[in-house]
C-alpha cells in the first residue's frame, strides 16, 4: 500500500488515458509512474482481476477496478528500491507502506493498529479481501476485522482476541 498526497492510504492506480489500450495498460502505467518499477518487475494481467466497485459520491460515476498479485519477498523489496526515484514519489505518493500481518500479544498492535488508519475509498475493504483471497489471512478473520474495523481500538482487539480463540478452539 502507499501514503497518498491527502495523508490517506491507498493502492497504487488512477484513471485509464484515451491512450491505454485496456484496464490493465492503464493500472500498469499508472505503477511504473508511482512505483518506478520496470513492468517485466511488476505486470498486472487480466488473471490478476479481483472486484470492481462503482460509486456515484464523487462529481462523476467512478468504477474502480481492483487486482491484487503476488510476488516474492525479493521482488518487494526491489519494488521498494524503485518507488522513491518513481517519477510520481513525493507528489501523488509519499512513500510505500508495508501492511503488518500480524498481531501483537496486546490484541491491538500490528494489523489491527493499521486497520485504524485513514484509508481513500474502500481501501481498508480491498486490503482485507486481499488478505483473504492470497490466504495470507482466513476468511473469519477478515469478517471480524471488517465487522470492527470502525470500532475503538480496544473493542477491534478484544474482537481479534476473541475470535481467534474461538477459532483456534474450533
Amino acid at each position: 500500500m502507499q501514503m497518498r498526497f491527502d495523508g490517506k492510504i491507498g493502492f497504487p492506480g488512477g484513471f485509464v488515458d484515451l491512450r491505454d489500450g485496456s484496464l490493465e495498460d492503464g493500472l500498469n502505467r499508472e505503477l511504473s509512474e508511482e512505483l518506478g518499477c520496470d513492468t517485466k518487475l511488476l505486470r498486472v494481467s487480466e488473471a490478476d482481476y479481483a472486484s470492481s466497485h462503482a460509486t456515484e459520491a464523487l462529481l462523476q460515476k467512478v468504477v474502480a477496478h481492483f487486482y491484487t498479485k503476488r510476488i516474492s519477498l525479493e521482488e518487494l523489496r526491489k519494488v521498494e528500491l524503485a518507488a522513491v526515484q518513481a517519477k510520481d514519489h513525493g507528489r501523488e505518493v509519499m512513500g510505500i507502506i508495508r501492511v503488518p500481518l500480524y498481531t501483537l500479544r496486546d490484541g491491538f498492535g500490528g494489523l489491527p493498529a493499521f486497520l485504524t488508519n485513514t484509508f481513500i475509498g474502500n481501501a481498508k475493504e480491498q486490503l482485507l479481501d486481499a488478505l483473504r483471497s492470497l490466504k495470507l489471512l482466513m476468511t473469519a478473520v477478515c469478517t471480524v476485522y471488517k465487522m470492527h474495523c470502525r470500532n475503538s481500538q480496544g473493542s477491534l482487539g478484544r474482537a481479534f482476541q476473541t475470535h481467534h480463540l474461538d477459532h483456534q478452539e474450533g
